[in-house]
């Protein structure tokens, strides 16, 4: 997504005609097609019912997502988030009629609507989702603009909860499937998953200016930011990378029953969260935790394979 261009039309500063419900749909379904690959493979291993109420939920995280890291300049990526904050607001109060194919009553006037907001509204009232998890969201998000080291896991475990958690506590609601047991087990999945993507990305994070390792763990094991910067990969990044890995992998077995807890629409693509989590780590500790050389992936035949083995058990 171009952001520069996307606020150009439906920046908080234009005025632009109200995009019908069919039009927004569309808006939510392109931009996350076309923008992230493994979005598109993941959105399949949900019925069809679904998908669209996906795109709805991506094209928010995404628009967010590049408020916050798109704008060069933080203090405009704050005011940012808050307008987008204000447009998921005004969700909940009374909307103009919207047909598929017409444009509100009578179809007059222009509106700030903004498509994404039009489609989300839709997946929101359908499935009772509360507002909480996508504000929680934009929490995580402002925290970026403000905050780039962690003094403890504790802190860092805050960062997860805002960042990470929501997510799957929307994909349950989406899911039928929302139960406090379910919401536990599946914040223990995300939590594991956002480690692992932090152990995954420890390099790329340094070249944005953050890091998402505990201080003082990395002062434990003699690891320093002047380190970071030489960017050599020595015993002491591998035991404090062992040790990321090992935290990640422990909350992603935590998890693992809500397989058995959700619903039919759930069971495959939360199976594959798990699996696909465990396999990223796996890739970190058979490339000797150097995750700062090269970033450690997950090849397309072990995607596959993982696939078969979740569908198989499934």
């Amino acid at each position: 997504m171009n952001l520069a261009e996307e606020l150009r039309r439906y920046g908080p500063d234009t005025d632009h005609p109200t995009p019908t419900l069919h039009e927004a749909r569309a808006y939510c379904r392109q931009l996350a097609e076309s923008h992230y690959e493994n979005f598109t493979v993941a959105s399949r291993l949900f019925p069809s019912h679904l998908q669209q109420h996906l795109c709805n939920v991506y094209a928010y995280c995404r628009w967010a997502d590049d408020l916050a890291d798109e704008t060069p300049d933080p203090a405009r990526s704050l005011e940012l988030l808050a307008w987008w904050e204000g447009e998921l607001g005004a969700i909940n109060k009374p909307p103009a009629p919207l047909s598929p194919c017409g444009r509100g009553a009578g179809g007059e006037g222009l509106s700030r609507q903004h498509p994404v907001f039009i489609a989300l509204a839709e997946t929101i009232r359908e499935f009772a989702i509360p507002q909480k998890p996508f504000s929680d969201l934009l929490v995580a998000f402002r925290r970026d603009q403000e905050q780039s080291r962690y003094a403890t896991f504790a802190d860092l475990l805050t960062y997860c909860q805002c960042s990470a958690n929501p997510v799957g506590q929307i994909v349950l609601a989406l899911g039928r499937s929302t139960t406090d047991e379910n919401a536990r087990l599946s914040d223990s999945i995300c939590t594991g998953l956002q480690l692992a993507n932090f152990c995954q990305d420890v390099a790329r994070d340094w070249k944005r200016g953050r890091v998402y390792l505990p201080q003082d763990e990395c002062h434990a094991v003699g690891w320093s930011e002047a380190r970071f910067a030489v960017g050599k990969c020595d015993d002491a990044f591998r035991e404090l990378l062992k040790q990321q890995v090992e935290r990640a992998e422990k909350f992603l077995l935590a998890g693992q029953p809500l397989v058995e807890h959700v619903g039919r629409d759930l069971r495959l693509p939360v199976r594959l969260f798990v699996t696909g989590g465990l396999a990223i780590l796996a890739a970190i500790r058979l490339a000797g935790y150097d995750v700062l050389s090269r970033r450690p992936t997950v090849s397309r035949w072990t995607k596959l394979r993982l696939l078969a083995s979740a569908w198989w058990q499934g």
